[in-house]
């Protein structure tokens, strides 16, 4: 299986991309979160220049952030810094819409969003819509500015169906976040391919499949459980508690699926942060320092259960049976996002899949 890695975007992140680079890994990708991380296109930017061989991704934008005319220039602006080396990853925005306190998109809006950047950035005119206005538009400008000529890798953001089944109509990959369970990328997969058939294969992409996780390699009878372990997974579970506690009220089915401990887990994160589930400013009380390192102060949080369901913490034997496993259901490539010492936990993935 390749591998990667997912970074907010920072100064020096071009350092952390160069290293990547030297240590094999496959892909180099920015989140694109605009109320809580830099700006993603900046920061590849100058990963790009960094940079020769890495491919560099998008994690992930959307039609809810960004026009369809601006980020096909902004990747097509990337794809004359680092010729064939993109990937933009597009989702309803799930999180960057939350941050926002507002609900994601539609997977209508995503799927012709998804379009428009292909269309654009092939070089071919799509469709542009303002409310009742509907325009042809394509770039006016040529030469140096974009590069419409080497293709650009897409791949669309799904935890369910409809999400999947936008990435088979559109031929694209799929990018999925904590989702280490074979059987729902089994469906993910079989949603994706039923809606393909029929559909026109001119998109120029890839159809890989990419997981976002977290990774930690215990050492010798090291407590699966222990500090060390939660720091290194406790940004993903943490992510899962805050979109809970968000949701609560407008999708209690979501924290109905959730067990005892977790649900108990979700209510200390509320109580903690000084906020409640109806409340209408609890986006900026849950979301500070999204996706960073967790305060040693919330460990307590970080339960055993989310540690399982969303990170590969193990011994190597114990990670590598898992990943194999992963790989036998069409997973692609394993990207970590490492947050205390991002130059060693890149280190452990490139030695743990070499």
């Amino acid at each position: 299986m390749r591998a990667g890695v997912v970074v907010a975007a920072h100064p020096g992140v071009e350092d952390l991309a160069v290293r990547a680079e030297e240590l094999g890994l496959h892909s180099f990708w920015v989140n694109d979160t605009p109320m809580v991380h830099g700006d993603p296109f900046v920061a590849l930017s100058l990963c790009a220049k960094a940079t020769r061989r890495i491919r560099l991704g998008i994690a992930v934008t959307s039609p809810a952030l960004r026009s369809a005319p601006a980020a096909a220039s902004a990747l097509a602006g990337l794809n004359a810094l680092a010729p064939g080396r993109i990937i933009c990853g597009i989702g309803t925005g799930n999180t960057a819409r939350r941050t926002l306190g507002m609900r994601p998109t539609t997977a209508a809006a995503l799927e012709n969003f998804t379009t428009a950047l292909q269309d654009l950035c092939a070089g071919r005119p799509t469709e542009y819509r303002e409310g009742d206005q509907v325009r042809d538009i394509r770039f006016l400008h040529a030469g140096a500015h974009v590069n419409t000529v080497d293709p650009i890798e897409f791949v669309v953001a799904a935890l369910g169906p409809k999400a999947a089944a936008v990435a088979g109509r559109r031929d694209t990959g799929l990018i999925s976040f904590g989702l280490l369970d074979p059987a729902a990328w089994h469906a993910l997969h079989d949603a994706r391919r039923h809606a393909a058939p029929g559909t026109p294969r001119d998109a120029g992409t890839h159809s890989d499949s990419y997981v976002v996780t977290a990774l930690h390699v215990l050492d010798e009878d090291e407590d699966p459980y222990g500090d060390a372990a939660r720091d290194a997974t406790g940004h993903l579970a943490l992510s899962l508690l805050a979109f809970a506690a968000d949701t609560a009220a407008d999708r209690p089915a979501f924290a109905e699926q959730l067990g005892p401990e977790e649900r108990e887990a979700v209510r200390r994160l509320l109580d903690r942060r000084g906020t409640t589930a109806t409340a209408p400013d609890r986006h900026t009380k849950l979301y500070p320092n999204y996706l960073g390192p967790i305060a040693p102060r919330d460990r307590d949080l970080i339960v055993p259960s989310l540690m399982d369901t969303l990170a590969l913490v193990g011994t190597r034997d114990d990670l590598l049976a898992r990943i194999t496993t992963l790989e036998q259901a069409g997973i692609d490539e394993l990207l970590i996002q490492p947050v205390i010492d991002p130059p060693t936990e890149m280190a452990q993935l490139a030695k743990l899949l070499a």
